[in-house]
């Protein structure tokens, strides 16, 4: 009976002194999580409008998301950036989307639209698709938007992207390509119904 209890008493201490090692760590690394997440974002938007000196966070409408759900149901805009030039001048805003319809999950993105609704760029923020196929993204996809102004786009197998609202899928991995060019067509929906003049 006494070994029993000794015992308890030894896994009480360890634990106790496991949980606050634990919380320790979490509050010291809680704050550089934080500023690197900033910081990616940050890098993101200077990616995607690198014309841009400043980018103010603007506050994202009541009914975000809802225009898009009819049209974009597993897509949504996380945040806005106005991009402004040195002296402050508007030149377009920059989106934080995110898709839920990729092949290994949610698919976060950043995207540049200049005030005539052209894309400036599309910036992969996080994504946890296959390695090898989906991962391809922001090596394949990405680039392909970058300075095209289209309505809306979309992908075609094989290479065969010609017009200025193609864009090449990603060979074996077209849920990707999918969720990546549904979610610029969403954030491009956003826009005209927000931003656009």
């Amino acid at each position: 009976m006494k070994s029993i209890i000794r015992e308890a008493l030894i896994l009480f201490a360890i634990t106790a002194v496991a949980g606050v090692l634990l919380a320790v760590v979490n509050e010291v690394t809680k704050e550089p999580i934080e500023q690197q997440k900033v910081l990616a974002v940050e890098n993101a938007c200077r990616e995607v409008f690198p014309e841009a000196e400043n980018f103010v966070p603007m506050e994202l409408p009541a009914d975000a998301d809802a225009a898009l759900l009819a049209d974009y149901p597993k897509d949504s805009v996380e945040a806005v950036y106005s991009a402004e030039d040195a002296d402050g001048n508007a030149l377009g805003v920059v989106l934080n989307m995110c898709s839920k319809e990729g092949y290994g999950g949610t698919i976060r993105f950043g995207m540049g639209i200049s005030e005539d609704g052209g894309l400036k760029g599309v910036s992969i923020l996080e994504t946890s698709e296959t390695p090898g196929l989906g991962l391809q993204a922001a090596d394949v996809l990405a680039p392909q938007f970058k300075d095209r102004k289209a309505e809306s786009f979309v992908y075609v197998k094989g290479g065969g992207a010609s017009a200025e609202n193609e864009v090449d899928a990603i060979s074996s991995a077209t849920i990707t390509t999918k969720a990546f060019v549904n979610g610029v067509n969403a954030g491009l929906e956003f826009y005209r119904e927000n931003y656009s003049k």
